[in-house]
């Protein structure tokens, strides 16, 4: 499975952006999005269930950031409001073959190469 971020860039504090993830190569159970900001270790943001689209979000984005997928163009897409300087990090699209703990990042098989996103106070 390949994955392909877009969207990513610099905004000011409050605005939006939307970040895109296409999947190519095969299938999986779930896909989600990860970020790694400068000195701090990765952490999980929110993922869905490919099938059931069951969403899962850390407790920091929810009510400001939307994830959502087209099953039928394979891409995963993550909405991101009210956007804090906080959320400044290289997102991560991941992909996962199999249901289980969508927060942990070892149960993810396929990564994207990242994109980055800068919010500005």
């Amino acid at each position: 499975v390949q994955l392909v971020e877009s969207g990513g860039g610099s905004v000011q504090a409050g605005g939006s952006l939307r970040l895109s993830c296409a999947a190519s190569g095969g299938t999986f159970h779930g896909m989600g999005w990860f970020r790694q900001a400068p000195g701090k270790e990765q952490e999980f943001v929110t993922a869905i269930a490919w099938s059931t689209g069951t969403t899962y979000y850390v407790n920091s984005v929810k009510g400001r950031f939307t994830i959502s997928r087209d099953n039928a163009k394979d891409t995963m897409y993550l909405q991101m409001n009210s956007l804090k300087p906080e959320d400044t990090a290289v997102y991560y699209c991941a992909a996962r073959n199999y249901g289980g703990n969508y927060y942990r990042r070892g149960e993810y098989s396929y990564w994207g190469q990242g994109t980055q996103v800068t919010v500005s106070s």
